[in-house]
């Protein structure tokens, strides 16, 4: 039995030997793609050879592509786990050609590949082709089904739908039909009984689609029109996870050797067994886990951080389903994930190397992010029994309490605020005899979804072509100026609004790109200035953000750079060189970028570290860096074969895509030698001075230092001696300043523990009036009292001490300090437990909205503060009212 590395490397071996050139697989995390957040199929880096952007460097290319998809068809994140054969992260075995061989060598090749290498029996395989649509005028692929009845009866062959068999980059651009490979691998006895005719893409777990085999030939225009393509190309995608499971001869993709041992590793750790059911939660949560570190794995290992948003949230998602399924189903209540990182990076070793290179690094992330849903649990699962002990409290939620159902808004606020998943909440309603009103909750969630979809809507209009000039030249790196045409231009309406970009023949604007924000400056066309808000890059395209479009769209245009802000950008993209290589050499080799920003304000710099760096590494790392700025060094670019640069010791970052020939930015070559593609100044020297401002933790593993060099850290250096300056007249300028500061603060100190003292002995008094003006509500007590000169804190610790010696007492203190009102609520334990009523809850929904504040604490105890003051007498009436 062939294993998966030996499937792997036979595909690319087969299409080596037809003349195809072995590129390595592009980053997972996308770059320069406003369309796209993960690479989610083999042909995303070579988009703009589909979209005539740019000459593709080879006529025939094959690679294993590392891609995610989420969402889309079959793809729903939330079904990956529940069958058998589809993922989140996979591997694209993909051949193209670029404007060479069409559609007779595509299909030949596919039959001798499967057939005469893999040995798949002819009788198992079946194959789509466009059927045709007449309502988008596409008529029928006779020319592919042609081809294939070279090698396949024509009964096997089957008229597909215009959805299954019509492939399109988007709602517009490069598209064409395409033709699906499927293997039927049910036993002997199955296909007797059924023809595989009949479950043909109807989503049978059987017989599946292995290869999908795309003629790029036309263009989709805005209008929905369809043009041809001035070149032909072929475009394909083979699953190897699928493939691995028909060549092993398994029922499902997580039998083979892909996946068997992680899942092995997974029952050493949880005592459990995989019986490969796909109806049993314990064997769910196998294939989940098993699927989602990997994604988890591989995009951490290009440089994606698990977060709040974009990207990083996606990623963030997906582990967190993988924490739910074992936190529920294999009852590991600790981090499991990150002890399965070695497997992957073994596995994984010779053709994705970086996941073993960095895999002590990703352990960390893996593992902090574990720990942290973990606790989030924790507290979810508090949240929710109070809910289910205390839920008559909420009068919008009695009516469903009184049911023994969940409110859907209750649910979505579990789910959005505190990351509490929405099936872990119906499985423990469900495990008390309770519901989850799910309707109301899909509601909720699908009208946060139209608001996120409202405040980031896109309308992206077609390109409108104005000089047709070919290839697009940057000269950024030689000229801030040059005189140039309009290649093209699209309208763009962001929330409203509408701006233009703009796509210059040449232009000496840098793009937004390698942490380097885009140069900004101004277009003149006969005489009218348009400026140039912003330059970013789309895939290669250099595109310019402007609010207008100049009356003569075809006469010559005098492109201008705003040198000023390019220089002082370059100032500190040169400065982030020298950090990087100060913090190897001081920290230690395992120091690796993780993210920068660079603009004419300042840099920002993210690293792999895992401690916080002490005063003395921050004044070395600081202290080399501006030696390096006094011994003015040349700062050398040249530009050359990627192999050769990584010979001399250039240092290439995890999850860039790097081209044949790359540009390498040295700066003493035993210091910094770096691949980069931003721009620089000529020599250390006129970087003139480099401070470092902020030192901090931003995620597991990974520390941030913020630093300003040039004319930003002499103007940060100018501010401080000022304040200094000032500080030293507000003490009368004194010979030791120092000195004086320290007996100022020791003199406060006193004042401020006299003021204390004062403040208790007024509490203790104030403490005994209170007692002898208690009113009594029925059996309870209530106490209130709108005192002055009493501080916050004193009257906090005045609070704990009634309630605890008064258990039947509810209180309501307040004080205003500093013309900011303070309240205190405190409940003693019989109110507590008999009105059931919880401070916390008094605080935020009567206290707080009244002083126009917040507030938290405990359930017996909480405060306020706010900024309104003039209705705190109705706040003491309101809480009183409680007691009636």
């Amino acid at each position: 039995m062939m294993g998966s590395a030996e499937i792997r490397d036979k595909f690319l071996d087969f299409f080596k030997s037809k003349a195809h050139v072995i590129v390595p697989s592009a980053p997972i995390v996308t770059k320069n793609d406003p369309t796209l957040l993960f690479t989610n199929a083999g042909m995303n880096q070579f988009k703009d050879y589909f979209l005539g952007n740019k000459a593709a460097p080879y006529p025939r290319v094959a690679d294993t592509q590392k891609c995610l998809r989420v969402s889309g068809k079959h793809n729903d994140l939330e079904e990956v786990g529940v069958d058998t054969y589809h993922h989140t992260m996979f591997e694209m075995l993909g051949n193209w050609s670029f404007g060479d061989y069409f559609k007779k060598e595509a299909i030949a090749w596919s039959w001798e590949l499967l057939t005469k290498v893999y040995q798949i029996p002819v009788d198992r395989i079946y194959i789509t082709v466009l059927g045709g649509d007449k309502s988008e005028q596409l008529p029928p692929d006779d020319a592919s089904k042609l081809e294939w009845m070279n090698w396949v009866s024509p009964e096997r062959i089957i008229a597909g739908s215009k959805k299954d068999n019509f492939w399109e980059m988007g709602d517009t651009g490069p598209c064409g039909p395409c033709t699906e490979i499927h293997v039927d691998c049910r036993t002997d006895g199955e296909r007797k009984n059924q023809d595989a005719l009949e479950l043909i893409n109807k989503d049978h777990p059987q017989v599946i689609e292995v290869w999908n085999i795309v003629f790029i030939q036309l263009n989709r225009a805005k209008s929905g029109a369809l043009e041809l393509l001035p070149s032909r190309h072929v475009d394909t995608g083979m699953g190897l996870e699928r493939l691995v499971r028909v060549l092993q001869n398994k029922q499902s993709n997580y039998d083979t050797d892909i996946f068997s041992g992680t899942i092995a590793m997974i029952a050493k750790i949880s005592g459990m067994i995989y019986s490969g059911s796909d109806k049993e939660k314990k064997d769910i949560a196998f294939r989940v886990i098993a699927d989602h570190i990997r994604a988890i794995c591989f995009t951490i290992g290009d440089g994606q951080l698990p977060s709040n948003t974009g990207a990083g949230y996606v990623i963030r998602r997906i582990l967190r389903r993988a924490v739910r399924y074992y936190y529920s189903y294999l009852n590991r209540k600790e981090p499991l994930l990150y002890l399965l990182v070695q497997v992957i990076a073994t596995q994984f070793k010779k053709v994705f190397p970086e996941l073993e290179d960095q895999r002590g690094f990703i352990e960390k992330v893996i593992h902090e992010e574990e720990e942290a849903f973990l606790r989030t649990l924790d507290k979810g699962i508090r949240i929710f029994n109070e809910y289910i002990e205390n839920g008559t409290a909420h009068k919008s939620e009695s009516a469903f309490h009184s049911e023994k159902r969940i409110s859907g808004a209750f649910a979505f606020k579990l789910n959005d605020t505190y990351g509490f998943p929405i099936d872990l909440t119906s499985l423990m309603a469900r495990e008390i005899g309770w519901t989850v009103d799910e309707k109301e909750f899909e509601k909720e969630l699908q009208e946060q979804k139209d608001r996120s979809r409202a405040a980031g809507q896109l309308d992206t209009g077609d390109w409108v072509p104005v000089h047709e000039n070919g290839k697009i030249i940057f000269s950024g790196y030689t000229e801030l100026d040059t005189i140039t045409e309009i290649n093209r231009w699209r309208k763009v309406k962001v929330k409203g609004k509408d701006i233009y970009q703009v796509v210059l023949a040449k232009t000496p604007f840098y793009a937004e790109s390698g942490g380097q924000s885009g140069d900004t400056g101004v277009l003149t066309i006969d005489g009218e200035i348009i400026e140039v808000l912003d330059t970013k890059k789309e895939n290669d395209l250099i595109i310019h953000y402007t609010d207008k479009l100049p009356s003569d769209q075809r006469a010559p245009v005098i492109a201008h750079v705003d040198a000023e802000k390019r220089k002082n950008t370059a100032v500190h993209h040169t400065a982030t060189h020298l950090l990087h290589a100060a913090l190897r050499k001081v920290l230690g080799m395992h120091v690796v970028q993780k993210g920068s920003l660079v603009n004419s304000n300042h840099l920002r710099f993210d690293f792999s570290h895992f401690a916080k760096l002490t005063k003395e590494e921050l004044e070395e790392i600081e202290g080399m860096v501006n030696e390096k700025i006094r011994e003015n060094i040349p700062v050398i670019i040249r530009e050359m074969p990627r192999e050769e640069a990584l010979k001399i010791g250039a240092m290439a970052l995890f999850g860039e895509k790097y081209g044949d020939i790359v540009r390498v930015v040295m700066i003493d070559p035993d210091y910094s030698v770096e691949l980069c593609g931003g721009t620089h100044m000529l020599a250390t020297g006129e970087l003139g001075f480099f401070k470092i401002r902020t030192e901090s933790a931003i995620a597991a593993g990974i520390r941030r230092i913020e630093a300003i060099a040039g004319l930003a850290a002499e103007n940060y250096i100018n501010d401080e001696l000022k304040l200094l300056s000032s500080v030293r007249e507000q003490l009368k300028n004194p010979k030791d300043l120092l000195k004086s500061l320290q007996d100022l603060h020791s003199e406060s100190n006193d004042i401020r523990k006299r003021i204390e003292s004062m403040e208790m002995k007024q509490a203790a008094h104030l403490k005994t009036e209170l007692k002898n003006e208690v009113i009594s509500i029925g059996k309870y007590k209530f106490i209130e009292k709108l005192s002055e000169g009493i501080g916050p804190e004193a009257l906090r610790k005045l609070g704990i001490e009634l309630r605890q010696e008064i258990p039947q007492v509810l209180l309501a203190l307040a004080t205003v300090s500093d013309g900011k009102p303070f309240v205190v609520i405190g409940l003693g334990d019989q109110v507590v437990n008999e009105k059931n009523l919880d401070a916390i809850k008094i605080v935020k929904e009567i206290v707080a909205p009244q002083i126009r504040g917040g507030g938290g604490g405990q359930k017996t105890l909480a405060t306020a503060g706010g900024q309104y003051s003039g209705s705190l007498s109705k706040v003491l009436s309101d809480v009183k009212a409680l007691l009636a």
